[in-house]
């Protein structure tokens, strides 16, 4: 399979790295305290808060080029709760994409919950992952991670679409936050 370095050891970075292992790849969680640790994965997986992000590209832009990066966040106003604060023709996605064009950049895993991934279901129905990228073979290659470790994959388009997921997110995050839906629940897909 493949070898992913996941920077973020919370809940979504765990979850995300035993989906990983499940299937068969190898995988390096990076915490706070490893930043001394270089970037091995051939997939790395951005497990981070959106304002976060800034310093990992500053310390880590050069160890991400060439790889397969994975944005998993959901850049919304965490002190009102009430928008995204990216602008509205772009996404978090697309900055990251920007400040790192040697890196084939995805988003991913932003539209489920960590306990979703882990329970491998939302209801009934298998958790579904939304990947959308420019690349294909990076497409490819994140959506054979993620049916290994028994979930769907679901190519969800370009990375433009990384706004769409972007706000299906925040849609998500502010139900569950005012206990509309449960953490261990959310949006599925039914085939």
């Amino acid at each position: 399979m493949a070898h992913l370095s996941i920077i973020g050891s919370g809940s979504m970075g765990q979850a995300i790295a035993a989906v990983a292992t499940k299937g068969g790849s190898t995988v390096d969680l990076l915490g706070r305290s490893d930043s001394g640790r270089p970037v091995t994965g051939d997939i790395v997986v951005l497990a981070v808060p959106y304002p976060a992000v800034a310093d990992v590209l500053a310390e880590r832009a050069d160890q991400l080029a060439g790889k397969v990066v994975v944005d998993i966040t959901n850049p919304l106003d965490f002190e009102t709760f009430d928008s995204l604060v990216v602008p509205s023709d772009s996404s978090a996605a697309a900055e990251i994409a920007s400040a790192l064009p040697q890196s084939r950049v995805l988003k991913a895993f932003n539209t489920t919950f960590a306990a979703t991934l882990a329970s491998g279901s939302v209801g009934e129905h298998p958790t579904t992952v939304l990947i959308a990228g420019d690349d294909a073979a990076a497409k490819s290659l994140l959506a054979d991670v993620i049916t290994a470790g028994g979930l769907r994959a679901v190519d969800a388009g370009s990375l433009k679409r990384a706004r769409e997921l972007e706000a299906v997110g925040f849609l998500q995050l502010t139900l569950a936050a005012n206990e509309k839906v449960s953490w261990a629940g959310g949006f599925s897909l039914a085939q």
